[in-house]
């Protein structure tokens, strides 16, 4: 692998590239995982019984800290209240840190309560929208307790039907209680506003895209940023336009990645169009928002058919070789090329990078820090889940 990597470094030095400097830029990019990509899934149809499957926020931290264990960049983690709702926060936080997990957003869930059958902070009832704002405080409450550094709210307000509500007041009703969360949030919490085209209402959503979600951040504060998920595109939707232009605009605060067939995202990253996240990575760099200190990074996934820490570990290692394939692109030729109107050789370029093949470099990384350089195998290899089925599936 010692040849490989220094024959890699020299056809990447012709691309002005440093293959020390890409090592070190894979340093800062982490990934979260989230509670419920660990729980038992499944899909409108049914459930499939998984019998690894964690049951409470302990076991779902357990299983997240084995992805960080073997990939070492994914040491962050996300909640779901009231899925993960604990007795004591502060004893959750410890526990995680005890792990070396940190869990930095948190999310309410507005969209399994009867109470939300026609929305929730854009109900017509304001004792629902009362109730609604209630648990994003709620969940405000667990931030400061975990000092997670994000709130991360989606919403599946919307109508059905024509006439079904008013479109102005329901955008009014979501700014007026979003300015109450955003004047509550202490310094440290940033405020991540997710949208999304449809499902569960398909004649309107209240936050359908990544202009009105842009609106209202732009509304509220420099502390309220958008999150874009790959799943929550209409088919053909330029998403590296999109990521390119909230960078450049300063209001892009996450990034959840997965893949989308159909609907929504529940595919696992990287299970169609690597391209379209090679792309988009690109942007991010030529932004300097690819540092995970900057952007919130994190798969939203539920698995239903694929084991769900396997399923994990391979989104993980996927998006860090995108993203180290991103960092090839020799920027110098890919500018000149843009600048003299040259289509081919711009397009060759971009295409030279995401047909380089990065393993020396991720082995190299491994090496620096003591991973295994097949992180799958060496999780499937410990016994771990032989020991979490005895336990879990007594």
């Amino acid at each position: 692998m010692t040849d490989e990597f220094e024959i890699l470094s020299k056809k990447l030095e012709q691309r002005n590239v440093n293959v020390e400097q890409t090592i070190k830029k894979l340093e800062n990019f982490k990934i979260g995982t989230p509670s419920w990509g660990y729980s038992e899934g499944g899909t409108r149809f049914h459930v499939f019984q998984d019998p690894y499957a964690a049951r409470d926020i302990i076991e779902r931290l357990d299983d997240a800290a084995q992805v960080n264990k073997y990939t070492g960049i994914a040491p962050e983690f996300a909640i779901h209240i009231p899925w993960d709702k604990a007795e004591s926060y502060n004893e959750i936080a410890d526990y995680s840190q005890d792990l070396g997990m940190k869990i930095t957003a948190v999310n309410p869930n507005l969209f399994e309560e009867e109470e939300y059958k026609y929305g929730s902070l854009c109900n017509s009832k304001p004792e629902i929208r009362k109730k609604a704002l209630e648990h994003v405080m709620e969940c405000l409450d667990i931030c400061k307790i975990l000092r997670a550094p994000y709130l991360s709210l989606w919403f599946p307000d919307g109508t059905n039907f024509p006439g079904q509500g008013d479109f102005v007041k329901r955008k009014k009703w979501m700014l007026e209680s979003l300015k109450e969360v955003y004047a509550a949030m202490p310094d440290f919490v940033i405020m991540l506003l997710e949208y999304k085209f449809f499902e569960p209402a398909f004649y309107h959503t209240d936050i359908p895209d990544w202009g009105q979600a842009y609106l209202l951040c732009k509304k509220l504060g420099e502390r309220a940023k958008v999150l874009v998920d790959l799943g929550h595109h209409p088919h053909g939707t330029n998403i590296e336009f999109i990521v390119a232009n909230l960078v450049d605009e300063g209001f892009l605060g996450g990034f959840h990645m997965n893949s989308r067939k159909y609907a929504d995202d529940d595919l696992t990253t990287g299970s169609l169009n690597l391209y379209e996240l090679f792309l988009i990575f690109w942007e991010l760099i030529k932004g300097n928002a690819d540092d995970s200190r900057k952007t919130g990074f994190m798969l939203d996934q539920s698995h239903n058919l694929k084991s769900k820490i396997e399923a994990m570990i391979q989104s993980v290692l996927t998006a860090q070789e995108v993203y180290a394939k991103s960092l090839t692109i020799d920027r110098s030729r890919l500018e000149n090329a843009q600048e003299n109107q040259n289509i081919i050789n711009a397009e060759t370029c971009l295409k030279d990078a995401f047909f380089t093949d990065v393993n020396p470099i991720l082995v190299r990384f491994r090496e620096g820090k003591g991973l295994p350089q097949d992180p799958l195998k060496a999780f499937l290899d410990s016994g771990y889940k032989a020991q979490i089925l005895k336990k879990r599936r007594l």
